[in-house]
C-alpha cells in the first residue's frame, strides 16, 4: 500500500480581503473614519447618542455678537435715561431757584386782581393828585364828604355816556379802569375843572404813571383812566380827611420783584 502525501509546499495561501489587515493599514488602504468636526460644522458637545445634533460653526459667534449688542444698546438706554433726567432735575432746581430767589420788590404783595369794595355815596369828587414813592406811585383822589365806594381793575376804559374807548388817547403799556362811586357834580354843576378826556395829573418824572385821564361822570359815577408803564400789582384803601373830606388812595408798584 503506497501513501501519497500532500506536497505543502504548493499549498496556496487564502485570498487576504483587500484593504485589510497590517499591510493594509501600512499601506494607506484603511479608510480613514470621519473626524468629529469638519471645516464648515461642528458637533453641538451637549447633544448625546444617536440625538447629536450639528450646529453651524458661526451661530454661537452671533449668539456672543448679539449678546453684546444688547448689552450695549441697554447702556445707551441707561446713559440717555440719566442725561434726560439730569436735564430735568437742573432745570426744576433752576426753577425753583429762581422762584425762591425772586423776592418781591419791596415785599409788596397786592397782587393784579380787581380791588372793589363800598357803597354809592352822593359826596363829589373834587381833586386828583399824584404823587412819587420809593416803591410806588400813587394816585389821590379827594371827595367833599365821606366816600368808600370803587372798583379798580386792569382793563379798556369809556367814557361815561357816550362809551368811547379811551386807551387811544391814554398813555401808557396798561390802563387801570377807575371807577369811583360818586359823582363829579353838585346840583348838576360839576365839582371838578376836567371836560371828559382831559389830562388830570402832571405825572413828569413819576416810574409807573404815565397818565390820568377824565372819562366823565354819570348817573352818581364817575370815571377815570389811569395809564401805567405795565401791569403791576396795585392797592386802594380809604382815607379820612382832611377835614370832613375823604380819600380814595390808588398806589401802583414800581416792579413786581427785587
Amino acid at each position: 500500500l503506497t501513501v501519497t502525501r500532500p506536497d505543502r509546499s504548493r499549498r496556496t495561501a487564502p485570498a487576504r480581503r483587500r484593504g485589510s489587515g497590517t499591510s493594509g493599514l501600512l499601506r494607506g488602504r484603511y479608510t480613514t473614519a470621519k473626524p468629529l468636526w469638519r471645516s464648515d460644522r461642528r458637533v453641538d458637545p451637549r447633544a448625546t447618542g444617536n440625538a447629536a445634533h450639528e450646529v453651524a460653526p458661526d451661530s454661537t459667534d452671533r449668539r456672543e455678537n448679539t449678546m453684546r449688542m444688547r448689552s450695549g444698546l441697554l447702556a445707551l438706554v441707561i446713559v440717555a435715561a440719566g442725561l434726560v433726567a439730569g436735564a430735568g432735575t437742573g432745570t426744576a432746581a433752576t426753577t425753583a431757584t429762581a422762584t425762591t430767589t425772586g423776592s418781591p420788590y419791596c415785599g409788596i404783595t397786592w397782587g393784579s386782581a380787581t380791588k372793589s369794595a363800598g357803597t354809592l355815596r352822593t359826596a363829589p369828587l373834587v381833586d386828583v393828585r399824584t404823587g412819587r414813592h420809593d416803591c410806588y406811585d400813587r394816585v389821590v383822589l379827594e371827595f367833599a364828604g365821606p366816600v368808600n365806594g370803587y372798583t379798580i381793575s386792569y382793563g379798556e376804559t369809556w367814557t361815561e355816556g357816550e362809551g368811547l374807548p379811551l386807551s387811544p388817547y391814554t398813555a401808557g403799556g396798561e390802563l387801570l379802569r377807575v371807577s369811583l362811586q360818586a359823582p363829579a357834580y353838585d346840583a348838576h354843576v360839576g365839582t371838578v375843572p376836567w371836560r371828559v378826556g382831559e389830562h388830570t395829573a402832571n405825572v413828569l418824572r413819576h416810574r409807573t404813571l404815565r397818565d390820568v385821564v377824565f372819562a366823565g361822570s354819570f348817573e352818581g359815577y364817575t370815571t377815570l383812566a389811569v395809564g401805567v408803564r405795565a401791569r403791576l400789582p396795585f392797592r386802594v384803601f380809604v382815607l379820612a380827611g382832611p377835614g370832613t373830606h375823604s380819600r380814595i388812595v390808588l398806589d401802583v408798584a414800581h416792579q413786581w420783584q427785587q
